[in-house]
């Protein structure tokens, strides 16, 4: 592109620099959720291994530790799977942050090849029909591209949203049969 004075040139690179300020901005802020995140998961794993340790000590006979291992069994694989739910949540919320920025930067595109298009046709010269049609024809075909990509991008994120879901309700039930069927108490 082009640039016509040094206003526009200080402009488009303030845009930029805006536009990486914010993407490191999002990346901060995801680094801080997750270690966050796992700051309280760590605390929260070493309470419950001593409150479980200590519970298993006191078990009077083996039977009983059996059971009450078993019981432990189902809240360990929710905590976990609501430890990876986190993770994505986070990871997906950057995603969005990620492509809003990165659609209104392309959309910043469309507007000024646009505008430099206009200044193309309005001061080519006779006979430069077929180099303006060809540039216009690669504008819009990036467009499409651009389109196509983020329906795709779309797309694919329901798909694995959905997937997450499903495998991490059918892990939940899977462990909670398996815990029901090897409670000792259930089998009496």
């Amino acid at each position: 592109m082009t640039f016509s004075s040094p206003e526009q040139l200080a402009a488009a690179n303030k845009a930029v620099v805006d536009s990486m300020l914010s993407l490191a901005a999002t990346a901060i802020d995801s680094a801080e959720r997750v270690a966050a995140l796992n700051l309280n998961t760590v605390r929260s794993v070493l309470e419950d291994s001593v409150t479980n340790t200590k519970a298993l000590m006191s078990a009077k006979d083996p039977q009983e530790a059996l059971s009450l291992q078993a019981s432990l069994a189902q809240p360990n694989v929710e905590k976990a799977v609501a430890y990876t739910r986190s993770i994505y949540e986070i990871s997906d919320q950057a995603k969005e942050s990620i492509a809003r920025q990165a659609a209104a930067n392309f959309a910043d595109w469309q507007k000024q090849s646009s505008s430099l298009m206009e200044q193309i046709s309005k001061s080519s010269p006779v006979g430069s029909d077929v180099a303006v049609a060809a540039l216009k024809s690669a504008i819009a075909a990036t467009n499409s591209a651009f389109d196509s990509l983020n329906k795709a991008a779309k797309q694919f994120s329901e798909i694995t949203e959905a997937n997450v879901a499903a495998a991490t309700n059918a892990t939940v039930k899977a462990v909670g049969a398996t815990a029901a069927a090897a409670s000792p108490s259930k089998k009496k």
